[in-house]
């Protein structure tokens, strides 16, 4: 059995560079990614979880550069020219945006912007790209597929259309799919039918799946893996059960806080006080400082280093929780 990562990712970095001087966007970050799981990166706008995405996808901005390793099955791809990316892209690793209407072309009926996928990417025919594409909106439980095919985006509904481009990331069968806040603009009965749905598909077609998001219900739906980013860096990494039942880190005791939850009888919910930090002006220390309530004197002093503990774990702090850190990590759904 093949226990190597499907994914590697070390010391990543992303770079802008503006006016104001350098800004660094992801800082060094860590993890690994096997066949199957799935991998939730969660923090608030500006924390540097969708630059992550585009970084290891090589769609950053012009102004943008990387350093560190990203490797897929044992090749680096951090850098690739573009032409090799292109074919990695795609039939590899795929990639679901945030706004399908922007994503697809308003000009052009919906099963022929599948169908151009699997010409360009596959070699096929026509009609044999047509009939494929036909499939995989059934797959994604389009109703009446045969009739929407022809039709175009502006016809569906904001539900329908993220199912599209669900489909579309999907015809080459990509080992990777990085879903980048795909249920955002969608209501709230949408949303779970779309996260049930990418459950699906992660099961019949063992799918491994990045997902980037805010939402923590999304990340407790359907991640076995939680990383916890704040101005670029990782405040804390493990197990969803990890993240969820024994957080080790303030930001993450804040985000679990802000959830509603449906055995709390309060009303109201607590909130992270202050704004994230200016990337381009970060305190010294901490990032996290000036919104932790656990914050002392060596907070400000320097940033904390990123520890490695109990199984695969990782957390960015100088705070110890009253009963200690775990030596060991229980594994399960939640």
């Amino acid at each position: 059995m093949n226990t190597s990562p499907l994914l590697q990712v070390r010391d990543l970095r992303v770079i802008f560079h503006t006016e104001d001087g350098d800004v660094t966007a992801v800082n060094d970050l860590n993890f690994d990614l096997h066949q199957g799981e799935t991998l939730g990166i969660v923090g608030e706008s500006g924390s540097g979880k969708s630059q992550t995405a585009f970084a290891m996808m090589g769609l950053l901005a012009k102004n943008g550069r990387t350093a560190g390793s990203v490797q897929f099955e044992g090749r680096e791809i951090l850098g690739l020219p573009e032409k090799e990316l292109n074919r990695i892209r795609a039939e590899q690793i795929a990639m679901i945006f945030q706004d399908p209407m922007t994503s697809l072309n308003p000009y052009m009926k919906v099963g022929n912007q599948l169908a151009e996928v699997l010409m360009l990417h596959k070699g096929m025919g026509k009609s044999e790209a047509w009939a494929e594409a036909l499939k995989m909106l059934d797959a994604v439980k389009i109703p009446e597929a045969q009739k929407r095919i022809g039709m175009y985006p502006h016809e569906f509904s904001g539900g329908m259309r993220q199912r599209v481009m669900i489909a579309m990331a999907l015809l080459c069968r990509p080992k990777l799919l990085i879903a980048d806040e795909p249920t955002t603009a969608l209501d709230v009965t949408v949303q779970a039918q779309i996260m049930a749905l990418l459950n699906e598909l992660k099961r019949d077609f063992g799918t491994t799946i990045i997902m980037i998001t805010h939402d923590l219900g999304v990340v407790a739906g359907i991640c076995d893996k939680v990383l916890v980013m704040y101005a670029g860096r990782t405040m804390e990494y493990g197990s969803v059960n990890d993240i969820f039942y024994r957080p080790t880190h303030p930001y993450s005791l804040g985000l679990l806080g802000a959830m509603p939850r449906l055995d709390d009888e309060t009303e109201e919910l607590t909130t992270i006080p202050g704004n994230p930090p200016n990337l381009s002006r970060l305190p010294v220390g901490c990032p996290f400082q000036q919104r932790c309530q656990y914050v002392h004197d060596a907070c400000r002093e320097q940033a904390p280093p990123l520890q490695h503990f109990g199984d695969e774990r990782q957390r960015a702090c100088l705070w110890i929780p009253a009963d200690g850190l775990p030596e060991t990590t229980q594994h399960g759904a939640v």
